[in-house]
């Protein structure tokens, strides 16, 4: 399971996976894979806390971080500062929609701290004014070798800084139109992802989209990404013209997840059926677990969600209170994953689901030999 773009990065095997959890980016990355953080929801002093933390435990591996900058926004062409814009964009949120938030929280029995402290109107970084700082503290750690783009092209003078630095660009996409704008960017990777894959994507299946983006990008390198949970998914994108798969749904289902059992139960009960596509997180298309939360946001009576970064301004008053009583808020709870859910039926050591991820591709990829053997092929 070894292709060109492992010596390019200097691992061992090509298997990527997007996390929130520190632990899970050290336990990867010295599996032989390359564990990626995902940003969006840290300040740049606790992203500097989260980074100093993986390189004291990750040694001489290395590790992404993952961004978050969409194409288009609220507030995006306003050229304000982070603080300014931050100003106006909650000055844009609707009342009725923090009440209708807070109601359905309370309506569930969730708990609610005092208004200003329940992370309602808070600004993350789904803007390039919050995430430039974050790539600026990420790029002060050596060990910190690609930054990832989760929506949309990253701005021009973003690659001309990450390059400048020595570090790789990459970037997801959900469309093989998005990523010929993407290489034509100078983005290094690319990073199919299909419509069954948690998070945010698109509607085009992996199936489809891996084989459009290779043949329409080439010499760049593709990572395929959504519906991968086994060493067979690794073999089949790696059979349709990428060279590594992009993982994240796996990493809820481990020892090192900071998901509470009651969360993975959730997980594991899930069939690939109890998905659903829905913008009432963080205002673009996300597939994450159906639930009451997500079914009120879709009920035309009630509010509708607000476009990006406005609906988080709303929503973080879910994900707060879900925080701080994770064993009783399944219900209204934000729980981003893919259809491959549904394959997820156990907890592992992350090492346990590198390895087994390896046996599985190497059965796959035998008994295609086999079989080949067979035929005289």
């Amino acid at each position: 399971m070894r292709t060109p773009l492992c010596d390019e990065l200097g691992i061992e095997l090509p298997i990527f996976a997007f996390t929130h959890c520190r632990d899970v980016v050290v336990e990867v990355s010295k599996a032989g894979g390359f564990g990626v953080l995902g940003a969006v929801g840290f300040s740049p002093e606790q992203l500097e806390i989260e980074l100093r933390w993986i390189d004291e435990h990750i040694g001489d591996h290395t590790y992404g971080v993952d961004i978050v900058i969409p194409n288009r926004y609220e507030g995006m062409d306003a050229n304000l500062s982070a603080d300014e814009l931050k100003k106006m964009l909650q000055d844009m949120v609707p009342q009725g929609h923090l009440d209708f938030a807070r109601k359905l929280l309370t309506d569930h029995g969730v708990p609610l701290p005092a208004t200003g402290e329940d992370n309602s109107l808070q600004l993350l970084g789904w803007t390039e004014a919050t995430a430039t700082p974050q790539v600026e503290i990420a790029l002060q750690h050596p060990k910190m070798t690609l930054i990832a783009n989760a929506l949309g092209t990253p701005p021009a003078d973003m690659i001309e800084t990450i390059h400048a630095a020595g570090r790789k660009v990459a970037a997801l996409c959900g469309s093989a139109y998005q990523a010929k704008k993407h290489a034509a960017a100078g983005v290094d990777i690319i990073i199919a992802q299909g419509g069954e894959a948690g998070g945010h994507c698109g509607d085009v299946g992996s199936i489809v989209l891996w084989p459009e983006v290779v043949k329409e990008v080439a010499p760049v390198p593709v990572l395929g990404a959504g519906g991968i949970a086994s060493g067979q998914q690794i073999a089949a994108a790696l059979a349709l013209g990428c060279q590594g798969a992009w993982t994240g749904s796996q990493w809820l289902m481990v020892e090192e997840s900071e998901n509470t059992t009651k969360q993975q139960e959730a997980y594991i009960k899930a069939s690939s059926r109890d998905t659903v596509r829905s913008r009432s997180f963080t205002g673009k298309p996300a597939r994450m677990l159906k639930n009451d939360w997500t079914e009120a946001w879709e009920n035309p009576e009630n509010p509708q969600p607000l476009g990006m970064p406005l609906q988080y301004m709303v929503s973080g008053i879910a994900v707060s209170a879900t925080h701080r009583h994770p064993n009783e808020t399944v219900d209204v709870a934000f729980n981003p994953v893919g259809q491959v859910v549904g394959q997820l039926k156990k907890v592992e050591k992350t090492s346990a689901v590198i390895a087994r991820w390896v046996e599985e591709y190497l059965e796959a990829t035998g008994a295609l030999a086999e079989a080949n053997a067979a035929a005289g092929v």
